[in-house]
């Protein structure tokens, strides 16, 4: 009863009105609103083929310019624009194992009730000089990251990749395998069909089970997949303020970014950056901020960024702002994939920047041996492949002959991981 009095509480018994004053270059313009609206509030307009939402991206002296989420047909000059407000979202624990839409509204067909308090879909990140540091290293089910590439709490990664090389995969092992209390997922802008694909199949019922879904697919308006990042961070939030600890996972930012570009472009701004507004920086990067650890007395967010790179430029604008703003990325490579190990993590240019406080000296001392003997066979790989290397030519690139199959095989272990360290250790052998 408590939760129905405050949807209750929640309606509104009058709204502000106003009327359509111009349709055209992909918004509208309203008139009879600028005393009372704000950039970012929602509206609804009333056209002659129902009820459309929208929100302020721009204001004049005399005109509000919004940006619907459909596209405005049956609308006209004269009809009424209703202004809603600040739209948040407001979770609630019962929001575990729901998949739901950037308003807070269940997808699944199944009630789901609003939490007592609404959030601001955009709030500020924790103070920086009260934030904890990096907590202890968190157990993800993957030998990779168990031991090369670890993930600790409150860390914050990018995961680099294109299409079809496991990242889907990936992430929804990050769902079941690694250590946390919840688990805030925001598919933005996926293809409608990969949606239960991915709830019930990749993520399954054991990762569905403490995890809540934010999803936005790709026919939806640039509005509501910008706002699917914004919700389902402040889902983790909410979750975040309560003390647990959450692992937030975004697929992906590229799309966020792609969406802010279309907003952006729509309210005037310029492009610059290969086409994106010089706004999408700060925008990337003050999503970006809101996850870490927390403040005293709170939990923390541990948060996977996917970012999708065509072509595997790492040099692409969303790419370079998220890798310089993170706590470290890796990258999965399509000749690693197409060779059949995954996950197809590229190690070599990958990073963990909770090294070397994650791990102790020993283990700082192997994973260092293994990255150069990684190294070495890369740099070798084409002579030793057409037959060209001559054994003894060097001492390091024969151990890293030696060992290549066995840490290659090594890399892409999941399961059960107990041990990881004492068997990199007997992989390496006496080559130390």
């Amino acid at each position: 009863m408590e939760q129905l009095r405050d949807e209750i509480s929640r309606l509104q018994p009058w709204c502000e009105v106003g009327r359509v004053a111009g349709i055209g270059a992909g918004v509208v313009t309203a008139s009879g609103l600028v005393h009372c609206a704000r950039v970012g509030d929602r509206v609804r307009i009333l056209g002659r083929n129902g009820a459309i939402g929208a929100e302020a991206i721009g204001l004049t002296a005399e005109r509000v310019t919004l940006l619907s989420d459909h596209p405005p047909e049956g609308v006209t000059i004269g009809d009424e624009v209703e202004l809603i407000g600040a739209a948040g979202i407001a979770p609630d624990m019962s929001w575990c194992g729901r998949i739901v839409d950037p308003f807070g509204a269940a997808l699944d067909g199944r009630p789901l009730m609003r939490g007592p308090v609404e959030r601001a879909l955009r709030s500020p990140p924790p103070p920086a000089a009260r934030r904890r540091p990096l907590g202890a290293r968190l157990e993800t089910g993957m030998a990779v990251f168990d031991t090369l590439l670890p993930l600790v709490r409150g860390q914050r990664i990018g995961l680099f990749a294109g299409s079809g090389v496991g990242k889907s995969s990936l992430l929804a092992r990050f769902a079941t395998g690694v250590e946390a209390d919840i688990v805030v997922i925001a598919l933005i802008g996926e293809r409608g069909r990969e949606l239960r694909e991915f709830v019930e199949t990749t993520l399954g019922p054991e990762g569905m089970a403490r995890a809540v879904v934010v999803a936005a697919t790709s026919d939806q308006s640039p509005l509501l997949r910008r706002r699917c990042a914004w919700a389902a961070m402040a889902v983790a939030e909410y979750f975040r303020d309560l003390g647990r600890h959450v692992l937030f996972l975004a697929d992906s930012v590229t799309r966020f970014a792609e969406a802010h570009r279309e907003i952006a472009l729509a309210g005037g701004e310029a492009p610059s950056l290969r086409g994106f507004p010089p706004s999408v920086s700060s925008q990337i990067m003050a999503l970006a901020e809101r996850s870490g650890p927390g403040t005293e007395g709170t939990g923390d967010i541990t948060a996977v960024f996917s970012v999708l790179v065509a072509g595997s430029d790492m040099e692409e604008p969303v790419a370079d702002i998220l890798r310089g703003t993170l706590d470290g990325h890796v990258v999965l490579d399509r000749a690693i994939a197409e060779r059949g190990r995954f996950p197809a993590v590229d190690l070599l240019r990958s990073v963990s920047r909770a090294l070397p406080g994650a791990a102790s000296a020993a283990e700082n001392a192997l994973i260092g041996r293994a990255r150069r003997l990684l190294g070495a066979y890369d740099r070798a790989e084409m002579m030793i492949q057409a037959g060209l290397y001559a054994a003894g030519s060097d001492p390091l690139i024969d151990s890293a002959i030696r060992v290549w199959p066995a840490l290659d095989a090594f890399i892409g272990e999941v399961g059960t991981v107990e041990g990881s360290f004492a068997r990199l250790a007997q992989i390496l052998g006496g080559d130390g």
